[in-house]
């Protein structure tokens, strides 16, 4: 690959290969998982298989694909979202494991449960209620009724079942959504968890169910296998919200989330230049590391101009930012991968058009990027 050192030499830090567990990715640049909907009836087609490769042909080190839904009833709420389970959904998801990996790629499926974020009546199985730990949405209010410990049983081994099928498949590792809100964040979570069993009060006790799947899903893959975990405070429906609202709160989240069976972290921040504790400018993925020692992946607004919120609101497209700052971060070894969300989702050659210094032929995002698969 030929390139101008004058213009690319910094940029040459994200293409170093990097080795988690026991798996070597080529560079350190991660495609962030990104909802799509576009896999009728919850199966992945040649579109999808399609839509990764490219990311994997043009220097993406590590694809993490959509969140995918784990199999029990009420995991998600539309039919256009893939399904991590069935015969059809698993052999789509084969053939893009297979389309990855002859590009030179490696990926994971993020396994997804959204919990109380589900409307009522909604497909692909409206008869079935949402679930959550307290039955609350996400505003507080009482909405179902809480999980029992049986359905927490189950809900565990949805997500060992996926996990296991991830394995099988060919899949180089897994990703478990901890994030924005969704299940596993909404056991983790203050306002939305108020049980007093074992499944709730202080923070320990919020991230049982978190350990339950993490171990659940370390059994099933075994002890070689990478399993990445999402993390993150903002939620869809609270940007402000802090599950940790000290060093020493998220130490206590994150070290035991790390002994459960956590390789690698990855820390969804909408911005990822704004430190996360004051008296330090750590972003979240800088203090997680620092906290556990394992990998981490930073993302948030990687290669735009303005966070990917206020894009929709400003209706403009956004440019280029300038990457010197994730540069110095990652130089410092703050953080160890970076993940791209927006920027990837116009332009799959957003990577190596960065690393030739190809900076004026990037597509900016735009809204209208989500309309197809680019």
């Amino acid at each position: 690959m030929s390139h101008s050192p004058s213009n690319s030499s910094s940029f040459e830090a994200l293409f170093e290969p990097i080795t988690i567990k026991s798996l070597r990715l080529p560079s350190r640049l991660v495609m962030a998982p990104m909802t799509r909907a576009m896999s009728p009836h919850g199966v992945p087609g040649a579109n999808v298989a399609a839509y990764y490769r490219r990311r994997a042909e043009n220097g993406v080190g590590l694809i993490v694909t959509e969140g995918t839904l784990v199999p029990h009833p009420a995991a998600g709420d539309t039919l256009n979202v893939p399904f991590f389970y069935g015969e059809e959904a698993l052999r789509g998801w084969a053939e893009v494991v297979r389309q990855v990996h002859d590009a030179g790629g490696k990926i994971f499926p993020q396994i997804w449960h959204v919990g109380m974020s589900r409307q009522k009546d909604s497909g692909p199985n409206p008869e079935v209620p949402p679930i959550g730990p307290s039955g609350l949405d996400l505003e507080g209010n009482p909405s179902t009724e809480p999980m029992t410990e049986a359905e927490i049983a189950k809900v565990v081994q949805a997500f060992a079942a996926a996990a296991a099928d991830a394995k099988r498949i060919g899949f180089d590792g897994v990703e478990i959504h901890g994030a924005h809100g969704y299940l596993i964040d909404q056991f983790l979570w203050e306002k939305t968890n108020r049980r007093t069993d074992r499944y709730g009060g202080d923070m320990m006790k919020r991230a049982q169910f978190a350990i339950e799947v993490i171990k659940a899903v370390r059994a099933a893959v075994g002890p070689d296998y990478p399993v990445a975990f999402r993390l993150s405070q903002w939620k869809m429906s609270d940007y402000g919200a802090k599950l940790a609202d000290t060093p020493e709160k998220l130490g206590q989240l994150v070290s035991a989330l790390s002994d459960a069976g956590v390789d690698l972290f990855h820390c969804s921040t909408r911005r990822f230049w704004e430190p996360e504790f004051a008296g330090s400018d750590l972003n979240l993925a800088g203090w997680v590391k620092k906290l556990t020692g394992k990998p981490v992946i930073t993302v948030g607004s990687v290669g735009l101009d303005s966070e990917f919120t206020a894009l929709f609101s400003e209706g403009r497209s956004a440019g280029f930012k300038d990457l010197q700052e994730l540069l110095e971060r990652l130089s410092r070894q703050e953080f160890d991968l970076v993940a791209v969300g927006r920027a990837l989702l116009l332009d799959p050659e957003w990577a190596v058009k960065i690393l030739e210094g190809r900076l004026d032929e990037i597509r900016t995002f735009t809204p209208e990027a989500l309309q197809k698969l680019y």
